[in-house]
């Protein structure tokens, strides 16, 4: 097999090792020499993924797709592309719940969104249809045997001990925290518009409340004061930047990076990276040496408030209620079957993450510090970019603001200022804002599995094959790459009806389609796609729904947000991200706010 010449890549690498420190002819043959290699081997590989096409025929050659866009890599490029929202909307209405789509050199693989089929994906057949390759090598490079980098039974084992973490009980401990850094925010915007409505860019501040909020309850640390003017936290703005800038580098991080993850010893591959002439790889770098540093900084800290006690726990922000401290305390009290070794603890904290770069980078840290690296990401990313979305749409929609504005009034009134969780998750509008725009909006898009093993995948309607014949079931070849699309299954019209595509909060003031709730979406939130489902669904759904509901109370209710005159896109990246036309590696949302005279 023409992969096969990647092992003797990793001895020769191995091997001259020792010889990279003193000699840097030696070390820059030892890099021309791994270049040309991987070209080779890469050759090859597309070499021979064309003869399996040519020869070996399977059932999905039978699935309508759209043409491929290149044959280096097929519908790639189209799928995840920041603009692809055209391309994904017209596959899904022209060739239905399941879409034959090109992989690179000719691969086939499927675009899907029919419920039984995500039912067998993500649920019944979920040990089949893992995380990809590259998913799991790269997560496990950088983020260490955590939830993204696991599967199987380290996997269950694994959320079994961190289950209880994100349940509602433990959510109640959680919502001061959340008001102490929601009220720091509004004294912020407060200020900025002392003096009469102004331009914001709110993403900028939702991002850095999204990070004091996981700081505090994640961690027990303080990243932000929240005060204009003040020096940016470093950790947040590498926190920003690796996602648009991971999602420039998609092909290499999906097809040559799970390749060459061990090729060498760190030190090599560091050596490597310092060598390489591309920006991207090296703003990569420099974003996980950001994260390193920081990594180090908060664990330190953790660990000598616990070796001294109780007492000195509780004087730390959060007060021993945060995540870390818990999940530190339940692993050195859990029967011995069930204890978690350090390395996974800390792998835990940013499930979401895909960082490439790191399969290249020396530091000791990548199994110790993996943890707070992990559930920042998830907890900062995906939940700033959908605050700033609603508090856009609700811009575009000045009477479901006012509305909502209504709402929160009434219950400040009756609760008090800092509306208390139980009260907070049972406003009808409130919450039905949030499902609306997770549903139309939701922050991720898309996600890939793999199929470990020839498995036959049924279909709730059957599909139309291009021999005309009904398609009830598809036998999926071992190796065959599957997108998940949360996008389409959450835009279906058979199941939303017909207003699918518009931003209507009150369709869940009512009773849903009938059809919508027979489908039975196997997602765990709302018959969404949005946080996936079964044992690889996000932990984190309900933290991050708390968070965005706190911070709404405290805004809605004091400042009226109006759209600004410069045009917003949408950008599909990983996760989607604002930016102004024109602008697009620069996240941002201008928003134009001003005080609610009497407001509560």
């Amino acid at each position: 097999m023409p992969l096969s010449c990647f092992g003797g890549l990793r001895l020769f690498a191995k091997s001259l090792d020792c010889w990279y420190v003193s000699f840097t002819n030696i070390s820059v043959l030892m890099l021309i020499f791994a270049t040309q290699s991987l070209l080779l081997c890469f050759v090859s590989w597309g070499f021979w993924r064309l003869l399996r096409r040519l020869v070996i025929k399977t059932g999905l050659d039978n699935v309508a797709g759209p043409p491929s866009g290149s044959f280096i890599k097929g519908n790639f490029a189209q799928l995840f592309d920041i603009n692809a929202w055209k391309f994904h909307q017209e596959i899904a209405e022209q060739f239905g719940r399941v879409v034959g789509i090109h992989g690179p050199f000719g691969t086939k693989q499927l675009y899907v969104f029919d419920p039984k089929a995500l039912h067998h994906i993500v649920i019944k057949d979920q040990n089949i249809f893992e995380e990809t390759e590259s998913f799991i090598e790269t997560n496990r490079a950088f983020l260490g045997h955590g939830l993204l980098g696991t599967l199987g039974d380290t996997h269950r084992r694994q959320r079994k001990m961190l289950n209880p973490l994100f349940s509602v009980a433990h959510m109640r401990h959680m919502i001061p925290m959340f008001y102490d850094v929601a009220n720091k925010l509004h004294t912020a915007i407060q200020i900025s518009v002392a003096n009469g409505p102004q331009e914001i860019e709110i993403l900028r501040w939702m991002t850095r409340a999204a990070l004091e909020m996981i700081g505090q309850s994640g961690f027990g640390y303080s990243f932000d004061s929240l005060v204009e003017g003040q020096d940016v936290h470093p950790f947040s703005k590498a926190v920003k930047e690796f996602l648009p800038v991971s999602f420039e580098m998609a092909f290499l991080r999906e097809y040559i990076f799970p390749k060459v993850v061990n090729v060498g010893p760190a030190r090599f591959r560091r050596f490597v990276v310092n060598l390489m002439p591309f920006t991207n790889i090296r703003r990569l770098r420099d974003i996980v040496d950001v994260m390193d540093a920081t990594s180090v900084e908060i664990y330190t800290a953790k660990t000598t408030a616990l070796a001294q006690g109780d007492e000195a726990v509780i004087k730390q922000i959060g007060q021993g209620k945060d995540i870390m401290s818990i999940l530190m305390k339940t692993n050195m009290e859990a029967a011995d079957e069930d204890k978690l070794p350090e390395t996974e603890i800390l792998g835990q904290v940013c499930d979401v993450v895909r960082l490439p770069c790191a399969v290249f980078l020396e530091s000791a840290s990548f199994t110790t510090f993996d943890f707070y690296r992990t559930f920042t990401f998830a907890a900062v990313d995906t939940t700033s970019n959908a605050l700033s979305r609603i508090l856009h749409l609700l811009a575009t929609h000045p009477k479901a603001q006012e509305t909502l504005r209504q709402e929160l009034t009434k219950a400040r009134k009756e609760h008090g200022p800092d509306i208390p969780y139980d009260a907070l998750v049972a406003l009808p509008f409130l919450d039905a804002v949030c499902r609306e725009t997770l549903r139309l909006y939701p922050p991720a898009p898309t996600v890939l599995r793999v199929a470990r093993q020839d498995v036959a995948l049924p279909l709730s309607v059957p599909i139309k094959g291009k021999d005309g014949s009904d398609i009830h079931a598809l036998t999926v070849p071992k190796g065959t790459n599957i997108v998940i699309s949360i996008l389409s299954s959450n835009r279906d019209p058979a199941l939303w009806g017909p207003d699918v595509l518009e931003w209507k909060p009150e369709r869940w003031m009512s009773p849903l389609p009938e059809a919508l709730l027979d489908a039975r979406i196997p997602g765990v939130y709302s018959h969404m796609m949005t946080f996936l489902g079964g044992s690889r669904a996000c932990i984190g759904f309900k933290f991050s729904q708390l968070e965005m509901k706190v911070i709404m109370s405290v805004l809605l209710s004091q400042f009226r947000f109006s759209p600004s005159k410069q045009e917003i896109l949408w950008d599909m990246g990983i996760v989607v991200t604002p930016s102004l036309k024109g602008q697009p590696s620069k996240p941002q949302l201008p928003i134009v706010i001003e005080r609610v005279e009497q407001a509560v």
